[in-house]
């Protein structure tokens, strides 16, 4: 009896350790999860919503009716991979995609392993999938000049500050893995 007893003393630790480890990697999941809600909602929600809401009422014009087809995969497309994007940040570098509660790891998984800003394009895709869909080209041109300025933030501060922060790391994933154009074949990094 008093052996068994002396195992349960050597294993509860043990146990403990275990239930602590995995209650801090759910609540930093599901911190980032809620997190990475919200800023879905702020920021691609304004750049590929509200902003294309503002600029149309998303009143159609008329266009050949493929055209608007293609415009409506594009969009679809843009969504799935925006959520997945999203979904990459959560599960893999537990944190969220704002600067202000980055992740903890460098995320090079999934959609990552094609290209480096999945997000950018999925945004850029989502607006110009609705100037398509919609036949609106002030989405098209909003697209583009979008575009533009997620090239520019992504260069002149993202990569800067990951490459400081993931060093050799995200060095050795920025040479290998394009930045706006996937490539066909993931990097196995």
């Amino acid at each position: 009896m008093e052996t068994r007893n002396q195992g349960l003393l050597i294993m509860l630790p043990l146990l403990y350790t275990n239930v602590c480890r995995r209650h801090s990697d759910w609540m930093r999941k599901s911190t980032a999860a809620m997190g990475s809600s919200l800023f879905m909602v702020l920021a691609p929600g304004t750049v590929a919503g509200l902003l294309p809401w503002l600029l149309t009422r998303w009143e159609a014009g008329h266009w050949w009716l493929p055209v608007r087809v293609l415009g409506g995969a594009v969009l679809a497309m843009g969504a799935v991979v925006l959520v997945h994007a999203f979904a990459r940040f959560v599960a893999e570098g537990l944190g969220t995609p704002a600067p202000v509660a980055p992740t903890e790891h460098l995320v090079v998984g999934g959609l990552y392993r094609h290209v480096r800003n999945p997000m950018y394009v999925a945004v850029v895709a989502a607006i110009a999938g609705q100037g398509l869909l919609l036949a609106r080209p002030i989405l098209l041109a909003y697209a583009l000049f979008a575009g533009a300025v997620m090239w520019a933030f992504a260069t002149w501060y993202e990569e800067p500050k990951l490459l400081s922060t993931f060093g050799a790391e995200y060095e050795r994933y920025r040479r290998a893995v394009p930045g706006w154009l996937p490539r066909a074949r993931a990097w196995r990094g």
